[in-house]
């Protein structure tokens, strides 16, 4: 039985060097209302992206010609909202939390059924396209966070946030001052039918928080930062705002 369809057409970049596994997500995506097009290598899908506009991508990282990583990296740093999502044998830990810190939105581990696939595509496309309109942005301290427009500032500069982590601070940012657990976090962010291994959330959280210093660090006035408190064995929790900087001495 068919599953539910992508909401609209969908451009699908599908990077995969096996034949069989190719053939069958082509077919798969297809079937299910979206446009895929197939590259079986690292540097012919870096050509693709930049000939087309996608909205997702499909990435194996056991490519003839080039590291999936080095894909990864190169897409994220050209098209900072395009959703990747990895498809990897490898299944130690460094490997998949290397894979994220690349700048994929998440990872299956192969093998996985087309259900699931689609199904995480689904959710992944939904939170990048449905950002409710009526939802006030959100300040804290000096930090503003635009939901209808996913943007986040501070002092009025943009602080550039992958979609994920957009995501995830937004989430913390409307319970703040609140506990949030993993669970939570998981469902929300990524997916409510996720299962498994978590560390996506741990990576995600780690590159937030060093992306929010950053910015603090190159704002030309101390800044009121929230601090993401982690609670062990629970999840986290945004504080209420301190300050960052110190205050600047003549």
């Amino acid at each position: 039985m068919r599953t539910p369809a992508a909401p609209t057409r969908v451009r699908v970049l599908v990077v995969e060097d096996d034949a069989t596994i190719g053939r069958h997500l082509d077919t798969g995506l297809r079937g299910n209302n979206y446009l895929p097009t197939w590259s079986r290598t690292g540097a012919g899908a870096l050509t693709e992206a930049e000939r087309a506009p996608y909205e997702a991508v499909l990435l194996d990282l056991g490519l003839p010609d080039m590291d999936g990583l080095d894909v990864a990296r190169r897409l994220r740093a050209r098209f900072p909202g395009l959703l990747i999502v990895i498809l990897t044998a490898r299944t130690d830990d460094i490997d998949v939390i290397a894979g994220l810190d690349a700048g994929a939105d998440d990872y299956l581990v192969k093998p996985f059924s087309l259900t699931v696939l689609l199904a995480r595509l689904r959710a992944h496309l939904r939170r990048h396209t449905l950002a409710s309109p009526e939802e006030e942005p959100i300040r804290l301290g000096d930090l503003l966070i635009d939901t209808a427009a996913r943007r986040c500032t501070l002092h009025g500069r943009e602080v550039s946030l992958r979609a994920k982590e957009f995501e995830l601070l937004a989430t913390l940012a409307r319970r703040a001052g609140s506990a949030v657990s993993r669970e939570t976090l998981m469902a929300e962010v990524w997916d409510e039918n996720w299962f498994g291994p978590t560390k996506t959330l741990d990576v995600t959280m780690a590159t937030l928080r060093r992306r929010l210093s950053e910015a603090a660090d190159r704002s030309p006035s101390p800044s009121l930062l929230p601090l993401i408190t982690t609670l062990r064995g629970h999840g986290y929790r945004l504080e209420t705002t301190q300050p960052n900087h110190p205050p600047r001495t003549s």
